[in-house]
């Protein structure tokens, strides 16, 4: 009988609860999980900035609004809109990080204008950074990448970070 409740829980568990579950597995060690803390966000940060760097047609029916849709927008609306699948509150947090995400990425494109650095290449640098960190914490765990054996845990991490703050503060995902 017990094992009969054990298995109904199972089944009743949402997508994302199991795929935290997944997740986790690989993500056990303090550190690794710190790496991640830092990396995640990074590497999130890094490839929303790449994707918003690739060039955009102008599109005429667009008129004043063309600086606001490019291939960053695009690709967001259809991430947030996964997240929306597997957990409202969580995608409403993604949606958030990808709007602070957008604000820096301008005040990036503002600090090239004045003489700074081209954007992209900050963006690969914190890419190569991150991913290195990730990989590290990794060989400390002593586990594989999860995204090595399924591709969508790329698109996990950052709301299995979500999560753990969700969890602190008593919101529900």
């Amino acid at each position: 009988m017990a094992k009969k409740n054990q298995s109904t829980k199972q089944v009743n568990k949402r997508p994302i609860d199991i795929y935290f579950e997944q997740y986790a597995e690989h993500h056990q060690n303090p550190t690794n999980k710190l790496f991640h803390w830092i990396c995640v966000p990074l590497i999130t940060f890094s490839i929303s900035g790449l994707i918003w760097f690739i060039p955009f047609p102008y599109l005429n029916f667009l008129g004043q609004y063309n600086g606001f849709i490019n291939w960053f927008t695009i690709i967001m609306a259809v991430v947030v809109y996964y997240y929306l699948r597997l957990a409202p509150t969580l995608s409403y947090a993604m949606l958030f990080s990808f709007g602070v995400f957008s604000f820096i990425i301008v005040q990036l494109e503002y600090w090239e204008k004045a003489g700074g650095p081209a954007p992209w290449i900050i963006c690969i640098i914190l890419f190569a950074l991150g991913w290195i960190g990730q990989f590290i914490g990794h060989k400390i765990e002593g586990k594989k990448p999860s995204f090595l054996t399924d591709i969508k845990f790329l698109l996990i991490g950052p709301i299995w970070l979500w999560h753990f703050i969700f969890k602190k503060v008593g919101i529900p995902y």
